[in-house]
């Protein structure tokens, strides 16, 4: 089976850290006995080349000093923040179609996949119907927020749906948003790990069985933006005193700045008056360790007690479309708190696999990490529903088998 992958980023060298998430479900239906090539727009004049073996087909649409509009910053941020970067929109679209014509006209891919469908759906059209080539769309909610704002995308990709043979969602959420555009059959197709095969055990060296020593460590990992909720974290150590609890803070981001003022006007306020519930303390305290290097991001979970995304639905909509780094802190031995929005119900059942809590609710918050940090039971049972959570529905093997059984139906029909 040859399968052709449309997706609007895509590693540009080998040390790239671009959807890390893609990169590793290619290589594992590489490993099904797939053949696969990807089409990705270039960027600033990067031509043609290959990672992993994988051909990845760069189609240019600009001048190299204005191919910027993808990688490193979401197309719709940038776009937002310079608005004239819209006028590539049209030759980014036109070139991109006459790029998968000529790629599926030499090739002949049994399947085309179509990430993130507006605008990768009018890209790959041409050549699904002119080469009767079974299109396949992959939504992972992104493409689902411009509805909001442009209520002419709604109609191009309802019309969209309707042409394609499968249509892929990363979590039920996304699905139930896609169903409300057309009602269609969704095929669940969450992200399994991107950490390296062995990492669990070998770099990161993580005993699951055993027990962190000194304050209990909340961990998060992640970018310094709105829908992340890191601010409702800082908030929660009013709740948590510094004696017993620490908050680590892994990344960097537009907000960072802003969040680290944030902590630093909560650790001046010690003395607040707590009412009569309680004496009052000084809050825990929030350490920002910046962008890491893997080794020292291994560190940060082999101490931490708990990994946390107090995830929320930001000011434009946006929310978690599954929460992968929630995988990955299971995987790694981590009970995990995050918030009851977006994907993440599918990784965290609660109660079962973790805990989930209200968005925007700092207290909610503290009373989970004060939960696990007095109930040793709770967290081995939490460690155990975990494991068998990702088991039952996020390991690759799993998942690229689902993805291959779609496809077949699809060249069938």
């Amino acid at each position: 089976m040859k399968v052709l992958v449309i997706g609007s980023v895509y590693p540009r060298f080998h040390e790239d850290a671009e959807v890390p998430w893609l990169r590793t479900s290619i290589a594992h239906l590489k490993k099904a006995g797939v053949q696969v090539q990807v089409l990705a727009p270039a960027y600033k004049g990067l031509k043609s080349h290959e990672i992993d073996g994988v051909p990845v087909n760069r189609f240019r649409y600009a001048p190299a000093s204005l191919e910027m509009l993808t990688h490193e910053e979401g197309a719709p941020s940038k776009m937002a923040s310079k608005p004239w970067l819209q006028l590539l929109a049209i030759p980014y679209i036109i070139s991109g179609f006459f790029k998968c014509l000529h790629i599926c006209r030499k090739w002949r891919p049994d399947i085309i996949h179509a990430h993130w469908p507006f605008p990768h759906a009018y890209i790959a059209l041409g050549a699904a119907k002119l080469f009767k080539i079974p299109l396949v769309l992959n939504f992972h909610g992104a493409e689902l927020l411009l509805i909001r704002k442009k209520k002419w995308v709604k109609p191009l990709l309802k019309f969209a749906i309707g042409q394609a043979q499968a249509v892929f969602a990363n979590s039920s959420f996304t699905a139930g948003k896609i169903k409300a555009i057309r009602d269609v059959n969704v095929e669940w197709s969450p992200y399994g790990t991107t950490l390296e095969s062995g990492i669990q055990n070998s770099e990161f060296g993580i005993n699951k069985n055993s027990e962190r020593l000194g304050k209990f460590k909340i961990l998060f990992v992640g970018r310094h933006i709105e829908r992340k909720g890191i601010c409702y974290l800082i908030e929660a150590a009013k709740y948590l005193p510094k004696d017993q609890f620490e908050i680590r803070i892994v990344g960097v981001g537009d907000l960072t700045e802003e969040l680290k003022k944030q902590a630093l006007l909560l650790s001046h306020c010690e003395h607040e008056e707590r009412g009569n519930l309680e004496p009052a303390f000084a809050p825990a305290e929030i350490i920002f360790t910046g962008k890491l290097s893997p080794e020292a991001l291994a560190n940060e979970y082999r101490t931490a007690n708990v990994f946390t995304l107090p995830a929320i639905v930001d000011s434009k909509g946006d929310t978690e479309g599954l929460g992968v780094v929630l995988i990955e802190a299971m995987e790694l031995g981590l009970p995990v708190v995050a918030s009851n929005v977006g994907g993440i119900p599918d990784v965290v059942v609660d109660g079962v696999s973790g805990i989930l809590v209200p968005e925007k609710d700092p207290e909610a918050l503290a009373n989970a990490f004060k939960k696990l940090s007095s109930d040793a039971g709770l967290v081995r049972d939490l460690l155990a529903g975990a494991q068998k959570r990702i088991a039952e529905c996020f390991t690759w093997d799993k998942i690229i088998e689902r993805q291959v059984q779609a496809y077949n139906k699809c060249i069938k029909k």
